[in-house]
């Protein structure tokens, strides 16, 4: 089933739409969408469908930070029964923990990585649609609510050492350094914020600590979490080794501390097979690396550890019925595409 979302993404679609003379009905209309699935803040819809939405209103509008605008709208609660639970986490650590670990929960197209290493940590952003869709106003709603929650959690003064996107600057980076910061960055090694270490550690301000244990009981009660699966971990160390060009089963055996035939067994019994797991791996990795231009073709068939280019053109092609190159032109085509503005990189990227 392709990713979907919850309708509270789109709070404050409407009123944002209005407000720069676009009809919502008929946007939403063309996206295959209702104003009556936005009555309902817990509807799941598809989730590129909520990117086309969001593409074609910036389009129109002539507005390229539309998704920005819409994230500055979106309350706490937009995360439905997670924000609960949320808002009476310890510390900001605890509080990104809980939306990496049940991101599915909100949505179905995010996924979010938390790295600490020495006296910086990041937490890396990304979206998958399992379709090529351009998303500049999604990852910007998404990069803009990440800030928003942060700041509902510690303060609104807090402010992240480097905001970094994966893609080109716009022409006009002065919505984004109104919202980041002047640390900004566009052309990195990936979308997310990196932010000292210690910023972990900052207590949330609005929680009572008195009430942890009965958040996360209903939390428990309306999420699924269940113990890691076999394939589980399987899949997180596929997605590792695969640059490293090391990805056989006998690697990923002896990552895990296992036999691989023991490690072929525990995968059978749930269902599925060591290949099988690679190449969900590679697909979902593969629409990750397109929507970023730093990477050439040749570059991403490195990366989901392919020998040749044409290896990993001919498997692109029989996955997803299409070339990569044409998959990134149509997951590209936005209509705020960088001209000749950049700025510097973020320092190793």
């Amino acid at each position: 089933m392709r990713p979907r979302v919850r309708t509270a993404a789109l709070t404050g679609f409407v009123g944002l739409a209005r407000s720069l003379g676009l009809d919502p009905a008929a946007l939403l209309h063309e996206a295959g969408l209702d104003l009556g699935d936005l009555a309902v803040p817990d509807r799941w819809v598809l989730a590129a469908r909520v990117a086309r939405l969001l593409e074609r209103s910036a389009e129109q509008s002539s507005c390229p930070d539309f998704g920005l605008r819409l994230a500055a709208l979106r309350p706490l609660g937009a995360l439905g029964p997670l924000s609960v639970v949320l808002r009476d986490e310890p510390d900001l650590r605890s509080a990104v923990q809980l939306l990496v670990r049940h991101e599915r929960a909100y949505n179905e197209a995010l996924h979010l990585r938390l790295r600490e290493a020495g006296e910086l940590a990041s937490i890396e952003v990304w979206l998958e649609f399992e379709e090529p869709v351009p998303s500049t106003q999604s990852i910007d709603l998404v990069m803009g609510a990440l800030v928003g929650i942060v700041r509902a959690l510690v303060g609104d003064g807090w402010q992240p050492l480097t905001p970094t996107f994966a893609r080109p600057a716009p022409a006009d980076v002065a919505p984004y350094r109104s919202v980041f910061g002047l640390g900004l960055r566009f052309g990195g090694d990936f979308t997310g914020l990196v932010l000292p270490s210690r910023d972990l550690d900052v207590p949330v301000v609005i929680a009572d600590p008195s009430l942890r244990r009965y958040t996360h009981e209903f939390l428990r009660a309306i999420v699924d979490t269940a113990a890691p699966t076999a394939a589980g971990q399987v899949g997180e160390v596929v997605e590792v080794l695969l640059p490293l060009g090391r990805c056989s089963l006998t690697d990923v055996a002896q990552y895990l501390g296992a036999r691989p035939r023991a490690l072929q067994r525990l995968l059978a019994g749930e269902g599925t097979r060591f290949s099988a797991i690679v190449h969900a791996t590679r697909a979902r990795e593969a629409e990750r690396y397109l929507a970023a231009e730093r990477y050439s073709l040749t570059e991403v068939a490195m990366l989901l550890g392919f020998d040749a280019p044409s290896a990993f053109s001919r498997w692109f092609r029989q996955h997803f019925g299409v070339t990569a190159a044409d998959w990134r032109r149509t997951a590209l085509a936005a209509p705020d595409r960088s001209r000749d503005t950049t700025l510097p990189t973020v320092p190793g990227g």
